[in-house]
C-alpha cells in the first residue's frame, strides 16, 4: 500500500492545472481559463416556466448573493395574488460544487439541477453564491454560508415569507458544496437559537468533497480518474485550506480526532443526515467513513451509495438526477 501511495503521489499522470483549466499567478491567485455556461434567473410569472428564479444580494462588499427558486405551481394554486398559501414547501439551502475554486450559483449545471430539484421534490431553494479560493481561502465559504442563513431568517422577500416553511429547512450541497453544508451545519448547531425562525432539520450531502493525508482505497484505485483525478483533489485542497495546513485539517478530514464535538449537539437536536455517492467516485471511501463516524456518534444518518457513475454524475445525467430526487423527497418528507 505504501509503495502504491508513493507511486501515485510522486508520478501523477494528470496535470491538475490543465485538467481544471486554471493557471497559477505569482501572487498566489489563479486565472480561470474555462468559460463555463451560466444561466440567468427567470422571475417573470407570465412566462411558461415551471420554476421561477431570482437573484438577491446578501453582502455586496463580498459579492455574495442568493438565487431563489420557486415552483410555479405554488403560485397557480393560490386563490388570489395576495393570498397566502395554506401549505408551505420545505426550504433547501443549496451550496454549489467546484472544489471551492471554480463555478458559481449561476452556473448552468447547478441552475438546471436546482430547477429540476424544485420540480421533483418539490421545495423552495436558496442557492448561495459564496467566495472562492484561493483569493478567499476557507473558512470564507463557511462564513458566507452562515451569513446567508442569517439573511434568510430575516428576509422579507415574499417567496420566502409566503411559500417557504422556514421551520423545515435542510442544508444541501454537491461536492465542495456538500463540504460547506456539513461545516455550516456544525456552526449552525452551536447558535441554533440565533437562527429562529429558521429551523434546520437535516443535512443532505451529495458526493461531499473530503480528503485526508492517508490515501483511501477508492482514491488509490481511481488515482487517475478521468473526472476527478487525485492530483486535482490535492491541488484544490492546496488552494483552499488555510496556509500551512495539510489535508488532515478538520475542514478537509471530518473524521480527524474522532470528529467534531458539535456532532453531539446535532444528535441531541435530532437532525438527520443523508450522504449520497457512487463507486465510480474516488471520494466514495471518504463518504462511507463519514457515514460510519456519524452512526457511531449516534447521529441519524442514511448512506445511499450506488454502483457505477462518477463524481458529479447527477449534474450531467438527468436520469441519475431524477433517481436522486426520489431519495431526497423520501428523506425530506420522511416517506
Amino acid at each position: 500500500m505504501a509503495d502504491q501511495m508513493a507511486a501515485s503521489d510522486s508520478n501523477p499522470s494528470v496535470d491538475p492545472y490543465h485538467h481544471l483549466q486554471i493557471a497559477p499567478n505569482p501572487d498566489g491567485t489563479i486565472t480561470r481559463l474555462a468559460e463555463y455556461p451560466n444561466s440567468p434567473p427567470t422571475c417573470d410569472s407570465n412566462l411558461p416556466t415551471p420554476v421561477l428564479s431570482k437573484d438577491i444580494p446578501i453582502n455586496q462588499s463580498n459579492n455574495t448573493w442568493v438565487r431563489l427558486f420557486l415552483p410555479r405551481h405554488v403560485l397557480d394554486q393560490s386563490p388570489s395574488p395576495t393570498a397566502t398559501p395554506t401549505t408551505k414547501l420545505p426550504l433547501v439551502v443549496f451550496f454549489h460544487g467546484g472544489g471551492f475554486i471554480i463555478l458559481s450559483a449561476g452556473s448552468t449545471i447547478f441552475h438546471d439541477f436546482c430547477v429540476n430539484l424544485a420540480i421533483d421534490v418539490p421545495v423552495v431553494i436558496a442557492s448561495v453564491e459564496y467566495r472562492l479560493a484561493p483569493d478567499h481561502r476557507l473558512p470564507a465559504a463557511y462564513d458566507d454560508a452562515m451569513e446567508a442563513l442569517h439573511w434568510i431568517k430575516t428576509a422579507q422577500d415574499d417567496w420566502l415569507t409566503d411559500y417557504a416553511d422556514l421551520s423545515n429547512c435542510f442544508l444541501m450541497g454537491s461536492s465542495a458544496g456538500g463540504n460547506i453544508a456539513y461545516h455550516a451545519g456544525l456552526r449552525a448547531v452551536v447558535g441554533v437559537n440565533h437562527l429562529n425562525p429558521l429551523q434546520i432539520r437535516g443535512l443532505i450531502l451529495q458526493q461531499p468533497f473530503f480528503g485526508g493525508t492517508q490515501r483511501s482505497g477508492s482514491e488509490l484505485r481511481m488515482a487517475n480518474d478521468p473526472v476527478l483525478p487525485l492530483s486535482c483533489c490535492d491541488l484544490m485542497w492546496d488552494l483552499s485550506l488555510p496556509p500551512g495546513f495539510d489535508r488532515d485539517h478538520e475542514y478537509c478530514n471530518p473524521t480527524v480526532s474522532g470528529g467534531s464535538k458539535h456532532l453531539d449537539e446535532i444528535k441531541a437536536l435530532g437532525w438527520r443526515v443523508l450522504v449520497t455517492g457512487c463507486d465510480g467516485d474516488p471520494l466514495m471511501d471518504r463518504q462511507i467513513a463519514l457515514v460510519k463516524m456519524l452512526g457511531e456518534k449516534g447521529v441519524q444518518v442514511v448512506g445511499r451509495f450506488i454502483q457505477g457513475g462518477c463524481h458529479g454524475v447527477e449534474d450531467v445525467e438527468l436520469s441519475k438526477a431524477h433517481e436522486l430526487f426520489v431519495v431526497f423527497k423520501s428523506f425530506i418528507f420522511q416517506l
